[in-house]
C-alpha cells in the first residue's frame, strides 16, 4: 500500500499575528517537527503545502530535502490546500491512501502516523481519524476511494466533512492531545505549562 502524507502549512496565522509554523516547541519549529516526524514514518511520499509567505515558512524546515507546493488560493481555506497537496502526490505516484496533518498540532508524532496506517490495515475501514474533544479530525488517513470526494470540497470545508459524512467507514484512534492546536498566544502559553 502506497501512503502519501500532506502537511498543511499554508495559513497566515491571522489570529496569532505571527506565523505559527515557525513557533518553537522543544527546540524546533512546528513545521520542522512535523516534517521530521513525517519523514520517519512509514509513509512513502510527502509534501508540505505552503501559501502565505512561502519563502519565510520554508526557512523553518529543510526545504531542499522535503518537497513543497504553493497553494495560490490559500486564503480560501483548507480545501484548496488539501487539493493542491493531493494533486501533487497523485502525479508523483499511484497512491493507495493519504494522511492529512496540520503543522500546528504539536503532539502529532511518528508513532501516531504509523498507528493510523496500521489501524487502517487491521480495521479494513476506508478512513482512520483521530478522536479528541468529542469529535473526529486530523491527522486522518483516507483510502483512495475518498480522493474524489476530497477533491470536490470547497473553500473552508476540510477533511472533517468527509469523515463525518462517511462515519460508518471510519475507525477512530484516540488522541486526546489532538485538541491542542496553536491559534493564539494563550494557546502557546498553555503549551509551555503542559506537563506531558
Amino acid at each position: 500500500m502506497k501512503t502519501g502524507l500532506i502537511i498543511l502549512a499554508a495559513g497566515s496565522s491571522s489570529r496569532l499575528g505571527r506565523p505559527k509554523q515557525l513557533i518553537e516547541f522543544q527546540g524546533k519549529t512546528l513545521i520542522q517537527r512535523a516534517v521530521e516526524f513525517a519523514v520517519k514514518s512509514k509513509t512513502d511520499s510527502l509534501v508540505v503545502v505552503l501559501g502565505w509567505n512561502p519563502e519565510l515558512i520554508q526557512s523553518g524546515f529543510d526545504s531542499t530535502q522535503t518537497p513543497s507546493v504553493i497553494n495560490e488560493n490559500w486564503e480560501e481555506g483548507m480545501a484548496p490546500s488539501m487539493q493542491v497537496g493531493l494533486h501533487f502526490l497523485m502525479k508523483k505516484e499511484q497512491l493507495d491512501q493519504v494522511i492529512l496533518m496540520l503543522c500546528d498540532q504539536p503532539f502529532v508524532d511518528t508513532k501516531l502516523l504509523d498507528q493510523l496506517i496500521l489501524a487502517k490495515k487491521k480495521s479494513g475501514k476506508g478512513i482512520v481519524a483521530c478522536a479528541y474533544s468529542d469529535t473526529l479530525g486530523v491527522p486522518a488517513l483516507f483510502d483512495q476511494k475518498y480522493f474524489e470526494e476530497m477533491l470536490a470540497l470547497k473553500g473552508s470545508e476540510g477533511a472533517k466533512k468527509v469523515i463525518l459524512k462517511n462515519r460508518k467507514d471510519v475507525f477512530k484512534v484516540d488522541f486526546p492531545l489532538g485538541e491542542i492546536d496553536l491559534d493564539t498566544e494563550a494557546d502557546i502559553e498553555k503549551l509551555k505549562d503542559l506537563k506531558i
